[in-house]
C-alpha cells in the first residue's frame, strides 16, 4: 500500500465497524488449575463447556474462554512469571478490598495490596495459575493536595 492509499481521508477501514470485544480467550497451560481458579477462586459463572479444551465464562455481555492452543500450538510457551496478557475487571471501590480479602482467603497472594493510584483508580493486581496478570479496579476521586494542608 502506498502512502496515498493510507492517507486518503475518505477511506474507511472495515475494522471501524468493531464496537466491542465479544470474547477473550486465554490460552492455558494447565486447564485443571485454570478452571479451578476461575470457577472456585474468582467464582466466574460457567457459560458452557464446548470440549475439555474450551470452557467459557459469562461476564456481563462478554465471554472469557479458557482454551488449549490449537492454531498457535507451535508458539513457544510464555516463561513462568511473565504475563502474556492483562485483564482488568471493574468493580466499586469497596469491592476492590473485598476481592483482596477473598484472594487471601482462597490462598492467592496479591502482587500488591489495594492501592489508590494517582490517575484515579483503586487497583488490586494478582496472577492466575498460568502467570497472566489480573487487575480488579475501581474508579475513585483523587483529592488534590491543597496549599493549606499541614506537613510532617
Amino acid at each position: 500500500m502506498t502512502n496515498e492509499e493510507t492517507d486518503d481521508p475518505n477511506r474507511r477501514s472495515p475494522f471501524s465497524a468493531i464496537r466491542a470485544i465479544d470474547y477473550t480467550v486465554i490460552f492455558e497451560r494447565d486447564m485443571v488449575a485454570m478452571r479451578r481458579f476461575y470457577e472456585d477462586v474468582l467464582a466466574f459463572p460457567l457459560l458452557r463447556e464446548l470440549s475439555p479444551n474450551w470452557i467459557e465464562y459469562g461476564l456481563g455481555s462478554n465471554t472469557l474462554a479458557l482454551a488449549r492452543p490449537s492454531r498457535t500450538a507451535s508458539d513457544a510457551p510464555i516463561p513462568a512469571g511473565s504475563a502474556s496478557l492483562q485483564l482488568a475487571f471493574k468493580v466499586s471501590a469497596a469491592e476492590v478490598d473485598q476481592c483482596a480479602d477473598e484472594l487471601l482467603r482462597q490462598g492467592v497472594a496479591p502482587l500488591s495490596p489495594p492501592t489508590d493510584q494517582p490517575f484515579g483508580h483503586r487497583t488490586l493486581f494478582f496472577r492466575d495459575p498460568d502467570g497472566n496478570l489480573l487487575e480488579v479496579y475501581a474508579e475513585i476521586q483523587i483529592r488534590e493536595r491543597g496549599s493549606n494542608e499541614g506537613t510532617c
